[in-house]
């Protein structure tokens, strides 16, 4: 063989890198995550995994979505991926049904597509990871049961119509079954916009409302409830928070929230990718079955990433590890 065929030849091996048993990933490969309010810290750390995976595999990764919660906007952005023909796609549903046929046609035109953290059950997508919320749920209700002593008035700020939000409002209600002194007394729709938990939360207790407990199922509505409570001097309100944000994690430390339960975002998106990426390479045939109903399909309905009590006693060791997780 001539020295110019040769070099030629391992020229091609080294721009390939895959038949010649080098990365099977081309430089062009994208995975995207798409989902709403990505400005959120929540997001950011799913951003962290979403790159770590990206890096270790050696493809290109994007995270879309708009600024604040808008089902709509998501919409606009999940079309917006769908054009730009990744190799696979995440998605986090803020309104299954505004997403089930976007998805659906994603899966139609060839894309992988899955779920984290808000599901769309009833889509085409081939796999859900993110919290088991139900189960979210009835560990944040048994921590207001003990706190009240099985006794209370209970406040719960949520969205309307999120998939995952409606479970964890479910585990929070059959943990109190057992609890017949607890009452959700109202279930607030704060619409994805923190201003509206601030402006209830002040209204009930500036009418001197009885409320002995607010629970908040998403991630912005509870650093702002504590904020109302240390401004009302609301001494004894208990507050059980979701997710990691760092006002939530300053309120735990100042006592003005009891817990909170944290998410695995970065889990999410980092295995999201992985498992995309397997998809790419080993591709399901055909791609739009219903795999959640084989008992013998290659990958997993659901991956449950697993929730974290969060309070006084393990807040700082949680903030180590997730400045550790997340350094660059």
């Amino acid at each position: 063989m001539s020295k110019t065929v040769l070099t030629t030849l391992i020229t091609a091996c080294l721009l390939t890198m895959v038949s010649c048993g080098g990365s099977q990933h081309a430089v062009t490969e994208k995975y995207i995550l798409v989902a709403t309010n990505v400005k959120v810290p929540y997001w950011q750390l799913a951003s962290a995994g979403l790159n770590r995976a990206a890096g270790q595999f050696q493809v290109q990764a994007e995270l879309l979505g708009p600024d604040s919660y808008d089902p709509k906007a998501e919409h606009e952005q999940f079309l917006a991926a769908v054009a730009k023909k990744p190799a696979g796609i995440m998605v986090s549903v803020s309104d299954p049904a505004a997403l089930k046929a976007d998805i659906d046609n994603a899966i139609a035109q060839g894309i992988p597509v899955i779920t984290i953290d808000s599901d769309a059950p009833d889509s085409k997508r081939l796999a859900f990871i993110g919290t088991d919320n139900y189960r979210a749920g009835v560990m944040g209700g048994k921590i207001v049961a003990e706190k009240l002593q099985g006794k209370g008035s209970v406040v719960v700020f949520t969205i309307e119509g999120q998939t995952n939000l409606t479970e964890r409002l479910r585990g929070y209600k059959d943990a109190f079954e057992t609890h017949p002194g607890i009452k959700i007394i109202e279930a607030v729709n704060m619409q994805g916009d923190p201003r509206v938990a601030f402006d209830k939360a002040k209204e009930i207790l500036e009418k001197k409302t009885k409320v002995d407990a607010f629970v908040c199922l998403e991630a912005i509505a509870c650093p702002e409830v504590a904020d109302v409570v240390e401004r009302q001097k609301a001494v004894g309100v208990l507050v059980v928070a979701m997710d990691t944000d760092q006002r939530t994690l300053d309120a735990i430390k100042k006592g003005l929230i009891t817990a909170t339960i944290g998410q695995k975002p970065f889990s999410m998106a980092f295995l999201g990718l992985k498992l995309l990426d397997d998809i790419q390479h080993h591709p399901l045939a055909p791609l739009g079955k219903n795999w959640s109903q084989d008992s013998f399909a290659p990958i997993p309905t659901f991956v449950d990433t697993g929730a974290t009590l969060i309070d006084k006693s393990n807040v700082d060791q949680f903030v180590e590890a997730r400045n550790a997780a997340t350094a660059k």
